[in-house]
Order: structure tokens, then sequence, then C-alpha cells
């Protein structure tokens, strides 16, 4: 049924984006598709913040977080699912849009925070604009479940 499936991962929140990639894992194992983890990272070469960053230090930053990617895509490794990570910049819903378009993803599994109404009116919910503008499925998985 799905050929490949995005999950948005944000690895400061320990243990928020594993029942997502659960999730992932299973339909990739019913459908044979692969998954494609995607971390995005805020705009590091924006003009602003970049007289603060080194072009090296921002690449060294990208390495490093693509190899904690690969370390947590190891923690659901299972026989017949393969993974692919990327590291990207920019604001979160329009990046994960344009991954999904970028690796042809059929379906975006993506965990959803616990906000308050104030929180998602102030601070908008990334999970919410994927949803709203996303010309594939979107599977939201809530943290309790």
């Amino acid at each position: 049924m799905y050929k490949h499936i995005l999950v948005p991962v944000d690895l400061n929140e320990h243990g928020f984006c594993d029942k997502a990639v659960e999730h992932a894992v299973w339909h990739a194992k019913q459908s044979n598709a692969k998954i494609h983890l995607l971390n995005v990272l805020p705009g590091i070469h924006m003009s602003m913040v970049a007289t603060y960053f080194p072009k090296e230090a921002a690449k060294q930053m990208k390495e490093d977080v693509k190899q904690q990617l690969k370390k947590f895509a190891q923690q659901f490794s299972v026989e017949g699912v393969e993974f692919d990570v990327y590291v990207a910049e920019g604001k979160p819903y329009s990046t994960i849009l344009d991954y999904a378009k970028k690796v042809e993803a059929d379906l975006i599994v993506m965990p959803s925070h616990k906000r308050s109404r104030i929180d998602k009116v102030v601070l908008g919910s990334v999970a919410s604009k994927v949803v709203e503008n996303s010309p594939v499925n979107v599977l939201v998985i809530k943290p309790n479940g």
C-alpha cells in the first residue's frame, strides 16, 4: 500500500517520537515500504543566526545530528524495513512537506504534542499545519494514545 513513509523526528524530546516510529515500522512491514526519518533544525544559516555560527560549526552540527538520527533509527531496526535519515534546516512544517515531496512519501507519520488551546493559538501546531497542507495521508500519533 505504501512505498515511502516519512517520520519527522525531534531528538530533543526523549521518547516523544518513539510511538510514531513504531507505527511507521508496522506500516512499513505490512507494505514493504522504506522509512525516511527527518530532523528539522532551526534555520542556522539565516542571516541573523549565521553571524554566530561559522560555516564549519554549522556543518559539524548537522553531521552530529545525522549520527544521532542514525543511532535513533537503529533502536527500531527490524528485518525487512529500510531506514534513510535526513537532517534539514528551516521552518518545521514546510520543511516536512518539502521532504515528503522530495522522497515521494505517500504517508507521513508524526507525533503530536498535547498542547493547550492557548498554545495552539500562540505557537501553532506543526502537526496540524502538516495535516492541513499535506497532499498525502498523515497519521498523527498522540502521546498517550
